[in-house]
Parts: structure tokens; sequence; C-alpha cells
């Protein structure tokens, strides 16, 4: 491991932890701020709200397919130039969705926005990139938590600026943070990576020492599974909010935010006690803890007992324990081959978003005209129980080879 200096708007130095954090969070804002918006915008189009729903499904498809190249470059270019480059572009693909005159012009500019995936994947990798094993964890639970901060507010902020002036007004948001952020990144974030003198076909290469691992899939499917339930939410609890319950943009976007805040209670946990509990301990408390939340809401709802408030508000539990979770996942993922940090962050995000944006999709699906809440919360469930079983064969795997 490097020994890195110190400095704060120094090109030269590794960046301050508050770059990562507004890096990574604007990644994260730029999925969520407008799904308030998603019934408005369909009838904008006039299309049905499953063609705006694609809008998420989309964005995280290409996100992965993205994040498979985006980590074996970063580790032969540098982190820095991939960055500015992926914010650059970011920049130009919103200026297109603010001016998209029908909803598949919107569409193409908004699968050009899922750029911005490589400031969470490669933040990540900037982390190992400083700090061992556990160190990472608990450093990545601290940048994800201030990170939560900004999706915490993102719907509402969404669903304020969508009852007042309209959808664009949430694009025009992002397009206005992306100049911030670029601003930061290029004065701040200096290079971090060991870069690698290999051609980018030498780098995927490498991608069967990671498939091939067992320790590697069972983090990521963990991390895959955990975060597919909120994937699952993310496509759709828009629908549930207004078509289900007949709430306004602007309250949706509040109750979206209570999921968020649970996101930020288990980034602090993860953040206070990966080091000390170690690992895979970890992930286990926070797969259990999103399964028992979602099984308690699918009771609830089978005996009638559903409402605004029981399916927003139990959705805490599904945030804090992916809070406590991913942070620990994401480093396990980066722990089995360190040398190849980007790379394993660009595969495992890629395999993660991927997965995401299957049940996104799904969610749509099943989300027709006429249903309830119901098919969600079981999808939900589902993805999160098979976390735990995940989270089982990482332990067992770890047993065997004594790690």
């Amino acid at each position: 491991m490097r020994h890195f200096p110190v400095g704060f708007l120094d090109r030269t130095t590794p960046p301050k932890i508050v770059t990562l954090i507004f890096l990574a969070g604007l990644s994260a804002l730029a999925m969520n701020i407008f799904l308030p918006s998603l019934p408005g915008m369909a009838a904008y189009f006039g299309v049905p709200y499953g063609v705006m729903q694609q809008s998420v499904a989309l964005y995280l498809a290409l996100s992965a397919g993205l994040q498979i190249i985006i980590g074996p470059i970063s580790d032969r270019f540098g982190r820095r130039k991939v960055l500015i480059a992926s914010l650059i572009l970011f920049l130009l693909a919103t200026l297109g969705t603010l001016f998209a005159p029908n909803a598949t012009v919107f569409l193409i500019f908004r699968m050009g926005q899922a750029v911005i995936a490589s400031g969470m994947a490669l933040s990540r990798a900037v982390v190992r990139d400083m700090v061992p094993d556990e160190e990472a964890a608990s450093m990545i639970g601290y940048v994800t938590m201030g990170m939560s901060l900004v999706p915490m507010i993102g719907p509402v902020i969404g669903g304020v600026l969508d009852d007042a002036f309209g959808w664009k007004a949430n694009f025009a948001l992002l397009l206005g943070l992306g100049v911030v952020v670029l601003a930061l990144v290029w004065a701040d974030l200096g290079e971090t990576a060991t870069l690698r003198r290999t051609s980018l076909k030498d780098q995927i290469r490498s991608y069967p020492g990671l498939l091939t691992s067992r320790r590697f899939w069972g983090y990521t499917l963990v991390a895959a599974f955990s975060s597919g339930c909120f994937f699952a939410y993310l496509g759709g609890a828009p629908y549930v909010g207004d078509k289900v319950y007949g709430l306004t943009s602007t309250h949706v976007g509040m109750l979206f935010a209570l999921t968020a805040v649970g996101y930020a209670g288990g980034n602090f946990l993860a953040g206070r006690f990966s080091v000390r509990l170690g690992m895979n301990r970890m992930i286990l408390i926070g797969t259990v803890v999103t399964s028992i939340g979602l099984a308690v809401l699918a009771l609830l709802t089978l005996v009638g007992l559903s409402g605004p408030f029981t399916f927003f508000g139990l959705t805490i539990f599904m945030g804090l324990g992916n809070g406590i979770c991913l942070p620990n996942a994401n480093a396990g993922m980066l722990s089995v081959r360190p040398d190849l940090a980007g790379t394993a962050s660009g595969l495992g995000g890629a395999i993660l978003i991927g997965g995401g944006a299957a049940l996104a999709a799904i969610a749509g699906v099943l989300l027709h005209p006429g249903a309830t809440e119901m098919p969600l919360i079981l999808l939900m469930l589902g993805s999160s129980v098979a976390s735990v079983v995940a989270t089982l064969l990482v332990i067992s795997r770890a047993r065997q080879i004594g790690a």
C-alpha cells in the first residue's frame, strides 16, 4: 500500500473525502432525483408509465455495461482522466435530456447520463488505492454515508421542483451540480492508481482470474441481491405512490427520503464497526436486517394493514440493512485482487447494476394498470433473502480457506 501525502485542491495529491462524497453523490442523485416526476413525464411525452419507467432500467443496464470497461481503463490510464472525461460526457447528455423532443430521444440521452456511474465505481477504487481491506470498508462506509445525504433529499427536491416548475427543473439542477463536481474533481483529485502499462485487451484478460474466484462471486452476489431489492423499489415505488395511494410528486419524494435515512444510519454503523466486527459479520447483519423489515412489510400487507406510511416507512429497514452490508461487500470484492481494484470495482459494479436493471424492469412489468403493491414487495423480499443465502456461502468459503 502506497503512502500518500495530504492536500486539498491540490491535483498532485489524493482527493479529500469531501470530493469523493460529492462525486459519488452526483452519481446517486442522477439515478433518483427525477423518480417522483415519472408519472408526469409519461403524460408530458404522451406515453404509458411503463415506457418512462424504462428510464430507470435502461440507465442501470448501460451503467452495468460501462463499468465493465471503466474499471480496466482506470487501471490503465488512471482514475483522474477517466472521471474527468465521464463528467464532461454526463454534462452533454444532461443537456440532451433537457431539449429532447420526444420520449425516444429523451431515453437515448438518459442512457448517456449513465456514464456518471464511473463516479460511484471509481470513488470506491480510489479508497482501495489508499487504505487496506477493513479500513477500506470503514472509509467506504463514511463516503457512502455522506453520499446518502444527497439522494436522501434528492427525491424530496425532485418532487417539489416537479410540482413547482415541471420535470425539466430536475435535469437543470443535475446540469448545474455536474459543473460544480467537475470543477472540484479537476482541482482536488490527484492520481491514486499504480498505472498498469498494459493494453485494455490484456486488462480484460484478467477477468477470468476474478470470475473464477468463489470469494469474488460471493461478495458480488451479496451486493447484487442486497441492492437488487432497492433497485426494484426505485422502479416500482413511484407507481405505488401515484396509482395505489394517490400521492403527489412532493409527497412521494418526501417518503423516498425514509429509505435514505436508514441507509445513512447503516453507513454510519458500517464505518463505526466494520474494523471491529469484520466484513463478513457486518454483511450478514445487514442482509438479515433488510430481510426482516421486508418480511414484516409483506405480512402487514397480506393482512390488509398496508398504507403509504407502512409501505414507505418499513423500507427504512431496507436502507439500514443495505447501508451496513454494501460498504463491506464492496470492500470484499476489491480485496480479492487488490492489484486489480479498478477492474474488480467495474466488473463487480456491472454485475450488481445489471441485476438491478433486470429487477427494475421486472418491477415495471409486474405493476401493470390495476396492480397492487404486493408484487413489488414480494420481489424485493425474494431478492433480500437471496442476499442472505449468498452471505452464508461467502462465510462458508472464508472458513474453508482460512480467510
